[in-house]
């Protein structure tokens, strides 16, 4: 019976301890622009959101700002951006025949309508950068990798022999974007191969067991391969390492490097692209 009442109240204390409350203070900060947009080398319509931080913890989608005025500037021409929805989104956009000039460098000028954190104004500049030709691309498939295999995405271009180059690369499945997120598009510089011809030089690599985000025999695949600069190419190598996402719908951390003045965060860039289309075998 002691035994018993012994077993009993230990198993009371430890219950207690696994319910008991703990309360954890946590650091705000001020309030921030948060800058995420492109212009890009290929005519289109090219959009800059903003937004304002939040806390890390906050379960609210990030305020929008709304009713400013955004430019964009080459040194020569300045470019209006109207808002999406006026009043409502936040998201600005340029004329449908907008087109980045490979070489110019673009800044961004954002006039608030309400300050944040006193800020009334943020800009950012970036120049668009070359980008190689791409000769071809294709599929391959691996079956030895995990359970389920994978499939390596492979580029032929000639790469410029001159200072280090920076690339970013997307991948269309079907004319469907598949590397939506930041976190699923992929940086690389030419470091090991810099000025040769990338002979099926792999630069992506699908895991099969996510269909969501893999190919499939039949498939048209369409890579994108862009021009960026050194800043660019480190703050997505800095965003991936932080687990971060854009939109960012929390403040991100503070160590990730911005383009944006006045204590902005987030990043506007310019870029220029090549594309290859291929149909999975």
């Amino acid at each position: 019976m002691t035994r018993k009442i012994f077993q009993i109240l230990l198993l009371s204390l430890l219950a207690a301890a696994c319910t008991e409350k703990i309360n954890v203070k946590l650091d705000t900060t001020y309030t921030r622009v948060v800058v995420d947009g492109n212009v890009q080398s290929d005519t289109g319509v090219y959009a800059v959101s903003l937004t304002k931080s939040s806390d890390y913890f906050s379960n609210e989608p990030a305020p929008r700002i709304v009713n400013a005025t955004v430019t964009v500037a080459d040194g020569v021409n300045t470019y209006t951006l109207h808002e999406s929805l006026p009043g409502i989104s936040g998201i600005y956009q340029t004329d449908r025949g907008f087109a980045g000039k490979i070489g110019n460098t673009y800044t961004l000028h954002v006039a608030l309508h309400d300050p944040v954190a006193g800020v009334t104004s943020v800009e950012a500049s970036s120049a668009i950068p070359s980008v190689p030709h791409i000769d071809s691309v294709s599929a391959e498939f691996d079956a030895t990798a995990g359970t389920e295999g994978r499939w390596i995405i492979k580029v032929w271009a000639q790469d410029p022999a001159n200072e280090t180059n920076y690339y970013l690369f997307n991948l269309y499945r079907n004319r469907q974007l598949i590397t939506d997120t930041i976190t699923k598009k992929v940086i690389s510089d030419d470091k090991f191969y810099n000025g040769s011809y990338m002979n099926g030089v792999p630069v992506m690599r699908l895991n099969n067991a996510h269909t969501w985000s893999t190919i499939h025999p039949g498939d048209t695949i369409t890579l994108q391969m862009s021009g960026i600069t050194k800043e660019y190419y480190n703050f997505i190598m800095e965003v991936d390492r932080s687990g971060f996402n854009i939109p960012f719908f929390t403040g991100p951390p503070a160590n990730i490097k911005s383009n944006v003045s006045n204590g902005g965060v987030g990043f506007f860039a310019a870029y220029s692209n090549s594309f290859a289309t291929s149909i999975v075998k």
